[in-house]
Formats: structure tokens, sequence, C-alpha cells
């Protein structure tokens, strides 16, 4: 992935596709959900799939909403990976059985997340270790892929404390262990108190801890600090809604709103040089993460006032 990035910027590194918008919970701080989509049918999937290798697509990321409750994601994970791209998923883990683990091996998933937030649930999130152990020992015996426990804080989350219990219970079980910081409602930096910042700073050190320690934005967000980067959302990182239409991140969506279908190499290089008003305050880590991989070459030059005529335009 990294060598095809160094030698490519014309490609995507990451997309997240949503197959569902729907979802089985409502977490207070989540607005990538909804409780009535239906489905997005296959083969409209399978298009996407299909555009996205034609772009040459390392990753694609199946989120939602809820992934699980769609009735053919492993026929969506199953295209990606005939087209040899690297398939993973981002659930709230409620609807595992042994059983769709196994369908999922058999697909060839080969990375899960799952955001756990809190030992007990509440009124704002119900993704709790005490619902969801059952699960974690369930992939623990069964999932062929990597799983990722990911803890928060900020955003309202009662006990931050919490997160170290989940991240010494996903080590434990043999997987490894994230912490993310939660952004207000357009992905934007909101500070963190004493106490958060000294529970991600002990996150941040655990022995067999994570697998992108080299973020260092995260770093700089949990004291309050803006980042100075070249985001490359639109290009190197693109988040297809439910509708088909390419956004920059979940939290951006609306920017710039065209369709996958008709999105080419020279959407991508010019995504690849706007600059993101939004960046210095982001929170929105894989964003961040694939930003590293240019972070280091090519100027963002490309102002609103440059942008081609018909393009939703940045507020």
């Amino acid at each position: 992935m990294i060598a095809k990035g160094l030698l490519s910027r014309e490609h995507p590194i990451l997309a997240h596709i949503i197959p569902m918008r729907r979802c089985n919970l409502s977490c207070a701080y989540c607005n990538e959900y909804d409780n009535h989509s239906k489905p997005v049918p296959i083969e409209t999937m399978f298009e996407r799939v299909d555009r996205l290798a034609h772009l040459g697509t390392t990753i694609i990321t199946i989120s939602g909403g809820e992934p699980l409750l769609h009735p053919d994601l492993d026929l969506i994970i199953g295209r990606a990976r005939r087209h040899g791209m690297i398939a993973g998923m981002i659930t709230n883990g409620y609807l595992l059985t042994a059983e769709r683990i196994q369908r999922l091996n058999r697909a060839g998933l080969e990375h899960l997340q799952i955001s756990i937030d809190n030992i007990m649930p509440d009124e704002v999130s119900k993704k709790s270790l005490k619902v969801l152990d059952k699960k974690l020992q369930l992939l623990a015996a069964h999932a062929e892929f990597h799983v990722n426990i990911n803890s928060v804080v900020g955003g309202g989350i009662h006990n931050p404390k919490d997160a170290l219990v989940i991240g010494k219970r996903a080590v434990e079980l043999g997987f490894t262990s994230t912490v993310g910081i939660i952004h207000d409602g357009e992905g934007q930096l909101q500070p963190l108190g004493d106490a958060e910042r000294e529970v991600y700073m002990a996150m941040r050190s655990m022995e067999k801890s994570s697998y992108a320690q080299i973020n260092g934005f995260q770093d700089n967000i949990a004291h309050g600090l803006e980042n100075r980067w070249r985001c490359r959302a639109g290009a190197r990182y693109l988040y297809i809604c439910e509708e088909g239409l390419v956004h920059y991140c979940s939290q951006q969506r609306g920017y710039p709103a065209k369709p996958l279908a008709e999105y080419t190499v020279d959407d991508i290089r010019r995504e690849y040089r706007t600059t993101k008003e939004c960046a210095p305050r982001c929170t929105v880590a894989c964003v961040h993460q694939v930003g590293y991989i240019d972070n280091w070459r090519d100027p963002q030059d490309l102002r609103q006032s440059q942008l081609p005529q018909g393009l939703v335009q940045f507020p």
C-alpha cells in the first residue's frame, strides 16, 4: 500500500463506502445514521466497488450506519477482494454471531473495527463493554481477520477511564486497541479536559496498543492544538455516501458531492491540490493517516476561487 502510494499520487488509497445508512443504535454523539433507510441494492454496490477499483483504490472500508444490516454484505466484501483491494469494516458489533464471523472469514474480510465507548451503557452510547464482551470473545475464537477495538474520550462520555479498561480487555483477547477523540457535529476539534487527556495519553502508551501509532495528529488534538497539514480528502481519501456521491469525509458531506460514477483522475488531481479550510481543527483520524503519505510533497495551492464553476463551494 505504501509503495503504491509513493509511486503514484493519482489514485485513492482509502475509500469509505456506505451500503446502509440505517443503524440499530442511536448514539447521542453520532451524526452518521438514521432509523429508516433501506439497503443500497447489491448491483448498485457492485458498480461502486468496480468504479473504485477502476480508480486504483487500495483499501475499501465498509461503514454506515450499521453495515451488518445489509443483507448482501458478504458479496460486497467479496467483490472488493476479487479486485485485489484490501477489505475492512467498521461495525458496532451487536449483530455478530459465530456463524456471522465465519461468513466474514469466507468473504475475505481483512480488518474489522468496533468502537466501544464505555463499560456500562448510558444515554450517550449503548456501545458498552458489558454488552459487547461476549461478541469480543466470539471474535477471538473465530475471526481470521485483524480486529481493532477503538475507545473514545470526549464528546460527553461520562467516565473517560473506561477507555483504559476497554483497551486492556482488547489486548488481553489478542486484538489491537486504539483511542479516538470525539469531534463536534462538524468533525472539528473539541479539546479534552485534564482527566480525559490523562486517559488518552495512558492509552497511547499501552503495550501492544495501536497499529496506528504514527498518528501524531491526535496528540495535538488532545492538547487543543491545531494541526498544519495537507488534507488530501477527495483524492487520496474518498467518502462515498449511500447515494453514491463522493464527499471529503463523513463530517464534510456536501463537498464536492460528485457522483462516483463520474469521478475521474481529473477530480483526484484537483482535490489533491485543494486546500480544505476545515483541516487545522479536523479530528477524522483515517483522513489524517492517509495524509501522511503525501504530507511531505506537493503543496496545496488551489483555493475556493479557483474551483471549476458548478462544483459545490465551501461556505
